[in-house]
């Protein structure tokens, strides 16, 4: 009976994915193919688990697989690609004429109105922004523009026909194309005008949308999945797309020349600390530094401006806890992706449309004080939730993790003073810096520079004043010294270790007498690998 319900589960399942399978090659989406494929061996792997019998799934699995391999050199006799286009999300084509451009345009909404009938008559629903649903009306276009196929000129591609129709149909229009691009961190949108940025650059675009209407159609379509409300009455809202990148929407009348998008793409790829020594963010003695404090249970605060790093340098520092320790993470939207196996991940919740359901970062973290904690990792310190955190490392919760947005180490005290503010009870500042000082271990500060480098500038140890008229004193254990700029305008310079070391390595006797540890801290350039 068991070997029975497998076989049909198994036949079922394997048509399913052998037909989404088959629409992605049809229409050259790899992506597509090769998620199709992963899915229909995770389903293999369970029935075989379970002790089924998935000889059939398998096989129909090898039989496209095959298929695909020998239809290669057929796709390789397939009208040439034209070259990509400079600009990082523009269509791939030679088109530069402007009557031809035009004419496209033109071609492109009469054909995209003809498949919107056809959507509606065939039940699709274009409201849902699956793969498989984007794969079946790319299909159903396929077959409209096979039936227009004389009426189209041979200047015109028709995959970029295809893909920009469907985008402005099922996707979000022409910020589609940047989405897809893996070189592209984020699109922004002003107005009409749209800009990415490409290699830590922000670039214009080349293209625009037509009309503030369009662009009021894309905030709709990001905002109705997440059950997001955005109105002049409610004119903010932060949203996730179905892949993980972060959205911020402003809108007028706050948004005064029009609409504004944000969008912060998600990386599947995790940088790792050696992909940072290779870019030149930091050296291996600062991260053989940073995984000596971390596992020694010290409390870390990364600051730094927007888009410094202050995140992917915090998902390293988090990989660097060892595995049998209990992990509790807390983010406005989650983006951290550690490695350990005993992680639970918490995200706030904003308000539904009827401005009900919220849940805030402190109310996480207070929940997360009850959950048997061994680290809390706060994904960035915003609010009143400063205050919980800087009683909670007081109060033996050692190991914790958080950044906060600061223009300078220094400027990071004021700005928690004033977060700590931001709660329900008058601390005197003397206090809150007396906390600070007593809770807080390390302070690492990260810089994006104007051409788009990302380092680590400064790594300072905080401590008690040593008077009653110095609450917090700051000791440097590595800095980044500029000496100038290269041909390229990229800034050069080198990162020094001050000598200086940490009191946590010289109250602990193992440390202390251990050559490799103290070699750490040498006075002097630190080695870049």
């Amino acid at each position: 009976m068991k070997d029975r319900l497998a076989y049909e589960l198994a036949e079922k399942v394997g048509f399913q994915y052998r037909n989404r399978i088959w629409l992605a090659l049809q229409h050259e989406d790899e992506g597509a193919y090769d998620k199709a494929l992963d899915a229909w061996d995770e389903i293999i792997r369970e029935i075989r688990e379970q002790g089924g019998d998935a000889a059939p799934l398998a096989v129909q699995r090898e039989r496209v697989r095959k298929n695909h391999v020998r239809g290669a050199d057929l796709a390789s006799r397939k009208e040439p690609e034209a070259a990509p286009a400079r600009e990082a999300g523009f269509r791939e084509s030679a088109r530069i004429d402007l009557h031809q451009e035009q004419a496209f345009q033109e071609m492109k909404n009469r054909f995209r109105a003809e498949l919107q009938s056809l959507c509606l008559s065939e039940g699709v629903n274009l409201e849902t922004r699956t793969d498989e649903n984007r794969l079946q009306v790319k299909s159903l276009l396929d077959r409209i523009l096979r039936e227009h196929l004389r009426e189209i000129p041979e200047w015109v591609r028709r995959k970029d026909l295809l893909d920009e129709i469907v985008d402005d149909v099922i996707g979000l229009g022409i910020l589609e194309g940047y989405l897809r691009n893996p070189s592209v961190t984020e699109v922004m949108v002003n107005g009409t005008e749209v800009f990415y940025e490409q290699d830590g650059q922000i670039f214009p675009s080349a293209r625009s949308f037509n009309s503030l209407e369009e662009v009021r159609r894309i905030i709709d379509r990001i905002i109705q999945p997440a059950n997001r409300r955005i109105d002049e009455s409610s004119p903010l809202v932060d949203a996730r797309l179905p892949d993980g990148s972060r959205v911020n929407i402003v809108i007028p009348p706050v948004a005064v020349d029009g609409p504004s998008i944000s969008i912060r793409k998600f990386s599947p790829l995790v940088l790792t600390e050696a992909s940072l020594i290779e870019k030149g963010s930091l050296t291996s003695t600062m991260v053989e530094f940073f995984h000596l404090a971390v596992v020694s249970r010290q409390n870390i605060m990364i600051a730094g401006r927007a888009s410094s790093g202050k995140t992917t340098l915090l998902n390293i520092l988090g990989s660097f806890i060892p595995p049998e320790e209990r992990i509790i993470t807390i983010e406005e939207m989650a983006e951290l992706k550690l490695p350990q196996r005993h992680v639970v991940r918490l995200e706030a919740r904003q308000p539904n449309i009827q401005g009900k359901g919220e849940i805030s970062i402190r109310t996480l973290f207070r929940n997360a004080l009850h959950m048997r904690p061994d680290r809390i990792i706060v994904g960035e310190c915003r609010g009143a939730e400063t205050l919980d955190m800087l009683q909670a490392m007081n109060t033996g919760h050692d190991g914790s993790i958080s950044t906060v947005h600061a223009n300078s180490p220094l400027d990071m005290f004021a700005r928690l003073e004033v977060m700590v503010g931001m709660s329900e009870r008058a601390i005197p500042p003397q206090t809150v810096r007396k906390q600070i000082a007593s809770g807080l271990n390390l302070v690492i500060y990260c810089v994006r520079f104007p051409e788009g480098q990302r380092k680590v500038t400064e790594v300072c140890e905080i401590l008690p004043g040593r008077d009653e008229g110095q609450e917090i004193r700051v000791e440097h254990i590595y800095r980044f010294e500029r000496t100038g700029l290269d041909e390229a305008g990229r800034v050069q310079g080198k990162f020094v270790a001050t000598g200086y070391v940490p009191s946590f390595v010289r109250e602990q006797t193992e440390l202390s007498r251990d050559p490799a540890v103290q070699a750490l801290f040498k006075a002097g350039e630190s080695p870049a690998g």
